[in-house]
């Protein structure tokens, strides 16, 4: 009998340790997908102003065992109730920050004024055939369940700077942010320009991280804008990657993509890496309004009232993916940059800048990359190919996870923002929709 106990305890111990070992070895993962949840629960209450979080969850083997409260600002989810618990905290004006305790030390957010579309009526348009494209890019000809898994939840068309028409899908309207995912490395480049603009950052500056005394020290501004800097880099959503470990594992974005060693000589090898514009918000907005730099350079200027840039928990702006604003906010982006970085008649971007970060970057690139400039997508290959058929070749873009996408076509006076939600459809009908939208208008 004391024999077949202790081969009991053994095998109860050796389980145990299995169980243990898995946890610790699936916990970077877990910790994404609570870290996420956390963050999602938190901003979507806080900063979109509704009450279904959960709706924004993508398809995961997880979510059945997410367990998620929030109250007082502050979003809790675990496994379980019991494994890899993060936790997300909101502040005014700075939205939901993944960290285990509230953020302190934010400086006082800008106040930002309305522009001249946030208080327009709806405008649903009168053209029929824009109203139809518009009837395309929500999927009104497909069934329940196919036009759920499209996702789009609003749309706005600016022509010649008018608003024209717009629409949205149901429990969202004009003055309900979303998010844009990486359309934020998009304004990032606006917050540059606006300090290029000060002569307070160049694009040749180098020497950006006081710990680079090695061939990272030559990396420059232009190079993190361009994602060319050459740091290690993998955008993969897996276990251990560094995306998920910047965004769900690290106070310090900045900090811990400084710390990436160098994979490729930089200027040699374009890699799509949310880290570079994440290091890059560290580095330019450091000693020049931190947290607030957005609001102060961009937000305000541009009256983009509702627009939300999240901070990490040592108070960077999350500026790869973490920008909130209405579909009409979405919009006035891009009629700035189709204005040439000109707004109310004052010049808030250098002359040029804005063709110059338009132009796709021209070196060795990732694949899957084509037609990136310099946080902006352009619709021409260096080699003058087109990228998107459907769409003219002077049109460029911010494009987001999930769909979200700033259309702009100088040759047209057009302006296309759609938001939503599509981790799943293969097609997101954002471009067919625009081709329809330019052939109603043109």
């Amino acid at each position: 009998m004391p024999r077949a106990r202790t081969i009991v305890l053994a095998a109860a111990a050796t389980l145990a340790v299995g169980v243990t070992a898995a946890y610790w070895y699936e916990r970077p993962m877990l910790l994404t997908g609570t870290g996420y949840a956390a963050h999602n629960a938190c901003a979507v209450t806080e900063v979109a102003g509704r009450d279904d979080a959960a709706a924004d969850l993508p398809a995961n083997p997880l979510v059945p065992v997410l367990r998620t409260s929030f109250a007082d600002g502050e979003a809790s989810t675990t496994i379980l109730g019991v494994l890899a618990k993060q936790q997300a905290w909101a502040t005014p004006g700075y939205g939901c920050t993944l960290a285990s305790e509230r953020p302190k030390g934010l400086p006082e957010p800008t106040a930002v004024d309305a522009n001249l579309y946030t208080d327009l009526p709806l405008t649903p348009g009168d053209d029929a055939a824009v109203t139809q494209a518009l009837a395309y890019g929500f999927g009104d000809d497909l069934g329940g369940d196919e036009r759920a898994a499209l996702g789009t939840r609003g749309v706005v068309v600016l022509k010649d700077g008018e608003l024209v028409a717009e629409r949205y899908a149901d429990g969202f309207g004009p003055e309900t942010p979303q998010l844009g995912w990486s359309m934020t490395k998009s304004v990032t480049n606006l917050l540059v320009g606006r300090l290029v603009q000060a002569g307070e950052v160049s694009l040749d500056d180098d020497h950006l991280v006081e710990t680079w005394t090695d061939g990272r020290a030559d990396i420059t501004v232009r190079q993190l804008m361009q994602m060319t800097s050459g740091l290690a880099w993998d955008e993969t959503y897996d276990l251990g990657t560094p995306i998920t470990q910047m965004l769900y594992g690290e106070g310090d974005m900045g900090a811990y993509v400084a710390s990436q060693e160098l994979a490729h000589e930089p200027g040699a090898y374009l890699q799509y890496s949310s880290g570079s514009t994440t290091l890059l918000c560290d580095v330019v907005t450091q000693g020049r309004g931190g947290a607030d730099a957005p609001r102060a350079q961009v937000f305000a200027p541009l009256g983009l009232s509702s627009a939300v840039m999240e901070v990490d928990a040592a108070g960077t702006p999350v500026c790869s993916s973490y920008m909130w604003a209405t579909p009409r906010d979405w919009a006035t982006v891009g009629q700035f940059v189709l204005q040439d970085g000109v707004w109310d008649g004052e010049r808030l971007l250098p002359e040029g800048w804005v063709a110059e970060s338009t132009v796709p970057v021209d070196t060795e690139i990732e694949e899957g990359s084509d037609g990136y400039a310099s946080g902006w997508w352009a619709n021409t290959r260096p080699d003058g190919s087109v990228v998107d058929p459907e769409l003219p070749a002077d049109a460029y873009s911010a494009s987001g996870h999930d769909g979200q996408k700033v259309i702009v076509v100088p040759s047209e006076g057009l302006v296309i923002a759609r938001l939503g939600f599509t981790p799943e459809a293969d097609d997101n009908r954002v471009l067919a929709m625009a081709e329809q939208v330019i052939a109603a208008l043109g």
